[in-house]
């Protein structure tokens, strides 16, 4: 765990070298996201073939969606956008998303089932874009204080504290970074090479300290530590990524990686740690390993993230709504993605004490230079949304809206 320091006391807040920020979503009714697509298609299927007022009772009606309510689609999504009480279709297709900091599930992605979208985020999420997911602040909690992802993140702990999202381009293709003018010249010039939006995320990964008042980023005066906290930084992004943007899948080094040494139970209901041989237990009978004792104690926000990841995929909704269509039977892929979370946090908790090594003494480059030469504050226009004036969307009922 690191805790803002002395060393950070004038250090720029991210808020300021990222201006632009969005809420986390807000989803209204949790049977619009789950841990796999079948289960989404299955609600769906039962949503719509119920009647009238079965419909509004499965719906989860609020005050911000309901039933009979119009509104726009999300950009680059073709859902409908009539009125829920009439739609007999088939689901849409389910996307990838980052539900807290380290768990990939699925979301109906249909601007008239969730409360909240943040159609800003939707607007600038393609094969380009990183999200810099800012964890909610929870005080003498360990693990990082930032994720990455290129999944479309909903911006929420584990612990479900709200944070931010930071997109790192402002617009679509990787165009327009956000990052504060004239940051990345000054840095370049004091370090003596360029420097890029990726290189200050790699860095801004690698040396965030969260704070009650938001991540604090220290900014070094080395040029050599600045590159050593970059590449360190870039390599917990590759992790984080998952192989997105073209990159490889995370492997544990030397050949060692966790397996399946015996079959899951068909339903398993427990999960639990021996670490005499560093042994994953599921439901009594399964076991995984090798999973290294770091990969088990990964916390985020103060949640053992392996063991809130089995909660989301073994808890019953309650009977009677959509939340309980869940899987009979632990899918397999589900087995998949849990031998690669182990292997990303085994790794995230490798690279740690390179991390704190970044918050040695040494000179740094304070916000009050920052402000001193015109960097800081970041110009009002930079908090807000880029105009996408191309780019149409189909408004409710189908009118078309241009942005």
């Amino acid at each position: 765990m690191r805790t803002v320091t002395a060393l950070t006391e004038d250090a720029p807040l991210l808020d300021d070298l990222m201006p632009w920020s969005v809420a986390p979503l807000r989803l209204g009714r949790d049977w619009v996201m789950a841990p796999d697509a079948a289960s989404l298609r299955a609600r769906w299927d039962a949503l719509v073939r119920a009647e009238d007022g079965a419909r509004e009772t499965l719906f989860r009606v609020s005050r911000a969606r309901g039933t009979h309510g119009t509104v726009a689609q999300l950009p680059g999504q073709s859902t409908g956008t009539g009125r829920m009480a009439r739609e007999t279709g088939r689901c849409p297709e389910p996307v990838r998303v980052l539900h807290g900091a380290f768990d990939e599930q699925w979301l109906i992605p249909d601007h008239r089932l969730i409360d909240v979208a943040r159609p800003e985020l939707w607007r600038v999420r393609d094969e380009r874009q990183l999200f810099v997911v800012e964890q909610g602040h929870v005080p003498k909690a360990g693990g990082p204080a930032l994720v990455v992802t290129a999944l479309l993140p909903d911006g929420r702990s584990p612990a479900g504290r709200p944070g931010r999202v930071r997109p790192l381009y402002r617009r679509p293709g990787g165009h327009e970074p956000n990052i504060t003018p004239g940051l990345t010249g000054l840095l370049a010039e004091r370090y003596g090479r360029p420097v890029d939006a990726e290189d200050l995320a790699a860095w801004t990964v690698a040396a965030a300290d969260p704070s009650p008042a938001g991540c604090v980023v220290p900014l070094t005066a080395d040029a050599g530590v600045w590159s050593a906290g970059v590449a360190l930084g870039r390599e917990m992004i590759r992790v984080m990524l998952r192989g997105a943007r073209g990159g490889d899948r995370p492997r544990l080094p030397g050949g060692r990686r966790p397996y399946v040494r015996a079959a899951l139970p068909a339903r398993p209901d427990s999960i639990d740690y021996a670490p005499e041989d560093e042994t994953l237990l599921l439901g009594g009978t399964g076991r995984v390993s090798p999973v290294p004792r770091s990969a088990w104690d990964f916390e985020v926000g103060g949640v053992r993230v392996l063991e809130l990841w089995f909660d989301r995929r073994t808890s019953s909704g309650e009977t009677g709504t959509l939340e309980a269509l869940r899987p009979a039977t632990w899918p397999q892929e589900w087995t998949s993605e849990l031998l690669e979370l182990v292997t990303v946090l085994a790794l995230l908790a490798e690279l740690a004490p390179r991390r704190a090594a970044l918050t040695s003494p040494g000179p740094r480059i304070s916000a009050t230079e920052l402000r001193a030469s015109g960097v800081l504050p970041p110009p009002p226009a930079t908090r807000r949304p880029a105009s996408v004036l191309d780019h149409q969307e189909e408004g409710p009922e189908g009118q078309f809206a241009l942005l």
